[in-house]
């Protein structure tokens, strides 16, 4: 196959839709009744790469508007050319954020695009290290009562053979505590992983800490807000001099190089869990992870696990990925070929281009909002 030497992009398109999450959903800071999902397809040379990211549907409208007028006529070998001008156009508006998460759902797209040109996957050329991730289970709302909860936890661990599982925390301690045991009585031996969505003090999160110890927990993500680096390292702190394997996690609301870069300075994790809808797509992902040696540390992709899956193949001392059910329910409804558990791990398919994945669009127009 002759690769051809410049790919001018011709084409950029947005869809956005809002997915209802069939009933209320909550968990320790927030509650929310849909999903917003944005998908960008970018044409060149005859290929088609798509990206997508879990945001406010009118980014899609940023996209088309904001973005496309950047990379129309661009190469689209150029990937990180065109990342950092899509990032310095932004520069006023805040790199952070909506921004950030539109840039990378077209940065995906890109790279999707790249490896189709080339017919091979995008964990191939990305540089893959193995061909399948552990993944945990991740749900575990505050919203769901006893029953709902055992049957979801029993469902990853006997039915999808995951090893580890992960719930929400930090509505109501009392009430917490007893969550934290019913779901170690349902998961048996498997680890147990906890999320407050940074809605503990610093003090109530150590308490708690020492409350569940005996329950087997290994998790700890965002006890306090991410943006309390100080708080987080307190906590950390306050685990080791207590003797307590209990990794703390954060890094969802990572955006940039230079979030991670202070996250990992204040020494306020042990893994750092990235999402390449929201810190740049491919490329963000690719920079921060080139950080993460060394500083020591492992870390772990946040949420939407088929995205994830080809990265992740990629990439030395990453631990699994979350296999977030809203986000596994939704991309089993808009792509064919999204990935299904087997035995604890997902696999990629090495038989397809890119990262694989292609919208079912007539399955999905009764969520849409607006696109073009």
């Amino acid at each position: 196959m002759t690769r051809q030497a410049v790919l001018p992009i011709t084409s950029v398109n947005a869809r956005s839709y809002r997915v209802p999450t069939g009933e209320h959903e909550t968990d320790g800071t927030l509650g929310w009744d849909d999903t917003g999902v944005v998908v960008v397809q970018v044409t060149a040379g005859g290929h088609e790469g798509l990206g997508y990211s879990y945001t406010d549907p009118l980014m899609a409208r940023f996209v088309v508007q904001t973005l496309k007028p950047l990379l129309l006529g661009a190469d689209a070998w150029s990937i990180e050319a065109l990342f950092d001008r899509l990032q310095a156009h932004v520069r006023n508006l805040g790199r952070s954020g909506m921004a950030s998460a539109a840039i990378s759902a077209v940065d995906v797209a890109l790279w999707d695009l790249k490896a189709k040109a080339l017919d091979l996957p995008l964990a191939t050329v990305l540089g893959k290290v193995r061909d399948r991730v552990p993944v945990y289970g991740s749900g575990g709302f505050t919203s769901l009562d006893a029953h709902q909860l055992t049957e979801q936890l029993e469902g990853w661990t006997q039915r999808d053979g995951c090893t580890r599982v992960k719930i929400k925390v930090g509505n109501e301690q009392s009430r917490d505590l007893e969550r934290v045991r019913l779901a170690r009585k349902s998961i048996a031996d498997a680890e147990l992983m906890i999320d407050a969505n940074g809605a503990h003090t610093v003090r109530s999160a150590i308490t708690f800490a020492h409350a569940v110890a005996d329950q087997g927990v290994t998790w700890f993500e965002e006890p306090v807000t991410c943006d309390d680096l100080t708080g987080l390292k307190e906590v950390r702190s306050a685990m080791g001099a207590a003797g307590f394997a209990i990794d703390i996690a954060a890094g969802e609301y990572i955006w940039t190089l230079d979030d991670a870069r202070r996250l990992l300075l204040a020494d306020a994790v042990d893994v750092l869990q990235l999402d390449a809808t929201r810190c740049g797509g491919v490329t963000g992902w690719r920079r921060i992870t080139a950080l993460v040696p060394a500083f020591h540390r492992t870390c772990s992709a946040h949420c939407a696990p088929a995205l994830h899956l080809h990265l992740a193949c990629a990439t030395t001392g990453l631990e699994d990925i979350e296999w977030f059910c809203d986000h596994a329910r939704i991309e089993s409804m808009f792509f064919d070929a999204a990935p299904q558990i087997h035995a604890g791990n997902i696999d990629i398919q090495a038989d397809r281009p890119g990262h694989g994945l292609i919208l079912k669009h007539q399955n999905v127009r009764r969520y849409a909002i607006w696109e073009g």
